[in-house]
């Protein structure tokens, strides 16, 4: 038996978001237009969740054809050419194949030249797991710069025909490129699973099957369970609600958004991310459309500090503190 000591790598002190990018299908469908195939309203759907249009993708708009747009849009705002990159992670809850992966076709059609690829899901908490498993990968030397996308083309798992589910997904894809720092720009990620409800949020095997959702289910415990996770997060980071510029949780609900920033105690001037009112719950993209929004409009600017929380299927979480490139 050989007692050679097996060595590890040394990475970055932090990892640092250097560029957001997004994609948003080229429809948009209303409520009014809902409310013409299915018994609901304008109204009914504002008041329950908040939404007030949503995205819904073309044949051609695939999901790795969405992350290819969103990816290279992230790796031209960070100034980083393909070959800088040897780490793709691509986190989607609607790959309409188990294998191949998404990840190892998107890095190609980007130009990426043979990097450390794979597919994740953890539902809407996708892109937040993903992101800090980059993160965590960067400081040990695992990898130099990543690129992190969530995706989703929901349509094809939802029935558009059900009120309780298609009023509220939609697609899209956000992405973000990682780079390696001095000053840590991603905080610890606080990540969990509470799998006893595992039920609540499914798409079950077999043909034709649609995602069905206990909301009420969801509702309870994303209003309940999820403040201490991101309390968690601002604590392992070192910061606290005051120094929070920008709140951005997966777009699930308005309301649930509204009621989590409350109970955390965020200042006034803090932006809260409402990209569900016109963009509906992307899952895993949800959280990269968000910042990228709000960094295009002008409510969030280089720099600033924002909390993030992915949660969805299984149930899972994640949450961590970035700052804004």
């Amino acid at each position: 038996m050989s007692d050679t000591r097996i060595q590890l790598t040394t990475g970055a002190p932090g990892a640092a978001v250097l560029g957001i990018g997004a994609y948003r299908p080229r429809r948009r469908v209303t409520n009014d237009e809902l409310s013409q195939t299915m018994d609901t309203s304008d109204e009914w759907i504002q008041s329950r969740v908040g939404i007030a249009e949503r995205r819904w993708a073309e044949p051609d708009e695939t999901v790795v054809e969405m992350s290819v747009a969103a990816g290279g849009k992230a790796l031209a705002a960070s100034g980083l050419a393909p070959e800088d990159v040897d780490l793709v992670v691509v986190a989607s809850a609607s790959l309409p194949t188990m294998i191949p992966g998404a990840g190892p076709e998107v890095a190609h059609r980007l130009g990426i030249r043979r990097p450390g690829s794979y597919d994740l899901n953890a539902g809407c908490a996708g892109f937040c797991y993903a992101l800090g498993a980059a993160a965590d990968a960067i400081r040990t030397g695992s990898a130099t710069h990543a690129l992190v996308v969530g995706a989703e083309k929901l349509t094809d798992v939802t029935d558009l025909t059900d009120r309780s589910t298609a009023v509220i997904f939609a697609d899209g894809a956000g992405a973000m490129v990682l780079g390696p720092t001095e000053d840590p720009g991603v905080g610890p990620v606080v990540w969990g699973s509470d799998g006893d409800q595992r039920d609540a949020i499914a798409i079950p095997t077999g043909e034709g099957a649609k995602l069905t959702m206990a909301g009420q289910a969801v509702y309870r415990w994303a209003t309940t369970r999820l403040t201490d996770t991101l309390q968690q997060a601002m604590d392992r980071a070192g910061v606290t609600a005051a120094d929070i510029d920008v709140f951005a949780p997966h777009q699930a609900n308005l309301r649930i958004i509204e009621l989590m920033a409350k109970r955390l105690g965020l200042g006034e001037d803090t932006v809260i991310a409402r990209d569900v009112v016109q963009a509906g719950n992307t899952s895993s993209a949800s959280v990269p459309l968000a910042l990228s929004a709000l960094l295009e409009s002008g409510e969030a600017k280089s720099g600033d500090l924002a909390l993030l929380l992915g949660y969805g299927a299984g149930l899972t979480f994640a949450g961590q503190v970035v700052r804004l490139p």
